[in-house]
């Protein structure tokens, strides 16, 4: 049997759905294209070095997802997983997969891409020696637990787990059934790796080596990086332009007005002051749509303040004193949608959404909410502060608001307080750094459009995202469970009860499902937001 049989079953459900709201901008800025011209666009710098395995966040996935190209790619309309460098991965048992990738591709040096440089790139991933972020993503492959035990040192070398072949074949045996595994394999943690990145890899990253329709021409931090088009990438989707200079702003308010000034292309975060604008000044130069996007207030469950008996009627209190309807149509003019449930409606029922599951919990009801946090035992200290990033995503506005509302309903001007951190590298390292004493913004942008990546790296115990360090035996049950379920139709079922935990628990409050926005210069055409929010920057074209 084909592998990812299974997992199509239930992408095809989000494929439909995201298919019908894709859109763009075909229109030219009014001359013809230069497929050697470069654009400029606004970014923020990443937390860590660009390696696939270390990168869990937006900023420094809208590299790796130019630079690199995996065993599957997630199709920029639809989000469908599609075989990219994969050839074939075939199992007959969901837990056992034979992967064959495809012959003639290479690294931008020269180096021919092999089934090695995927194995020599997942068990570096995989070390615990190695420090990697999305480790994780490599724990149902046998062998994980020697090289990245609970406690203790390394003591394997390589996932047991991972053999190779031929140079054109490697096979991946995993702990237990596991049948949207191939699914998964278009997320960057997954990607190849040349020799180079393991030889010298101080020169590595300073100047990442990847096999993408880019190549990485300069990077200096806190200010830009340079990328420019990979003449002889091998891919059909070569890029349509010269290459992109992705500029650092820690305001987007700035990069917007730079935008409208000309000296920039491409703004992929409008600000929330700017929506009622935008329209009046873009035109048809302004995209806004679904995107499989949900920002939460996370809690730091390390501090026993907040992981005490009785504070899930505190978290289910303050999340019944936000008015989410009122800061979603004044902050955001309508492009958020208050969340009901943990996950995203572009899953679509078939794919997992559940319109509702949250309930009386994410409706304000100031009464009620005073009600809960009194016989939760009060507020840690008797107050809250919301920590988030000031430099992306207009996040003091809406933050704000949050707290504007809760002390509202609570009658207590002094109960919530917005704290900033400057930029989303120290906000994120804070937060890795377990320093968070109290609620904190916690966004989810998906990394491919299954219910379980929405559930599992987020809430599963000690999983790569799961900042706030929620453990719940239950849980993680019912993950396991839904992840070695071979009919896609009853796992979902699985990841659907899972979620019931995390609303019964109120692990995380869950605020608004976010559209992406883009605004672009007139010199760009072409322009439009894959199902992740990112600009699909590879066919943009410049005139």
């Amino acid at each position: 049997m084909r592998g990812g049989t299974h997992a199509r079953w239930v992408v095809g459900a989000v494929a439909v759905a995201l298919a019908a709201t894709a859109c763009g901008s075909e229109s030219s800025g009014g001359g013809s294209a230069d497929a050697g011209a470069v654009l400029s666009a606004s970014w923020g710098d990443p937390q860590n070095p660009l390696e696939p395995a270390n990168t869990n966040e937006v900023q420094g996935g809208k590299v790796l997802d130019m630079i690199f190209r995996g065993l599957k790619r997630y199709d920029p309309e639809t989000g469908a997983a599609e075989d990219m460098l994969a050839e074939s991965i075939e199992t007959s048992d969901s837990q056992n997969f034979t992967i064959k990738i495809k012959d003639g591709w290479t690294f931008s040096n020269g180096e021919k891409v092999t089934a090695r440089s995927f194995v020599d790139a997942w068990n570096y991933g995989a070390g615990l020696k190695n420090n990697q972020r999305n480790a994780y993503f490599f724990g149902y492959i046998e062998g994980y637990d020697k090289v990245h035990p609970e406690n203790g040192e390394q003591t394997a070398g390589k996932l047991s787990g991972l053999k190779v072949v031929d140079d054109l074949t490697f096979t991946v045996k995993l702990t237990q059934k596991f049948s949207t595994f191939p699914d998964t394999l278009g997320y960057n943690a997954y990607a190849p790796l040349p020799r180079a990145f393991f030889e010298d890899h101080d020169a590595w990253i300073a100047k990442p080596i990847g096999n993408g329709p880019y190549l990485v021409d300069s990077y200096t931090k806190g200010s830009q990086i340079s990328l420019r088009r990979w003449e002889e990438y091998p891919g059909d989707d070569k890029a349509r332009n010269g290459g992109v200079d992705l500029k650092v702003y820690t305001d987007n308010n700035t990069a917007y007005t730079d935008l409208l000034a000309g000296n920039l292309d491409l703004v992929d975060d409008v600000p929330a002051s700017q929506l009622k604008n935008v329209k009046n000044d873009l035109g048809d130069r302004y995209l806004n749509t679904p995107a499989g996007i949900l920002q939460t207030l996370a809690f730091p469950y390390y501090d026993k303040a907040w992981d005490k008996p009785g504070m899930e009627k505190v978290r289910t209190g303050l999340s019944r004193a936000i008015n989410r309807k009122q800061i979603t149509e004044t902050i955001f003019h309508k492009t958020r949608t208050p969340a009901t449930d943990w996950t995203s409606p572009v899953l679509g029922k078939d794919g997992g959404f559940q319109d509702g599951l949250c309930g009386d919990a994410c409706t304000y009801d100031p009464e009620e909410a005073k009600k809960l946090v009194k016989e939760g035992g009060g507020l840690p200290g008797g107050r809250v502060t919301i920590t988030f990033n000031a430099d992306t995503g207009s996040h003091k506005d809406w933050v704000e608001a949050v707290c504007n509302s809760i002390n509202n309903a609570l009658d207590n001007d002094r109960a919530c307080t917005a704290s900033p951190i400057g930029t989303f590298a120290d906000f994120r390292s804070r937060i890795t750094q377990r320093k968070m004493g109290g609620p904190f913004r916690a966004g989810w942008q998906m990394d491919y459009p299954l219910i379980q990546n929405f559930l599992q790296p987020l809430y599963y115990t000690d999983a790569s995202s799961n900042d706030g360090k929620w453990s719940n035996e239950k849980f993680d049950d019912l993950v396991d469970r839904a992840n070695g379920e071979s009919d896609p139709a009853k796992a979902v079922e699985l990841f659907q009860q899972a979620e019931e935990v995390v609303r019964d628990n109120m692990a995380a409050i869950p605020l608004w499902y976010q559209n992406g926005s883009a605004g672009w210069s007139e010199r760009l055409s072409g322009v439009k937001l894959n199902p992740f929010s990112v600009p699909v920057y590879d066919e943009i074209k410049v005139s």
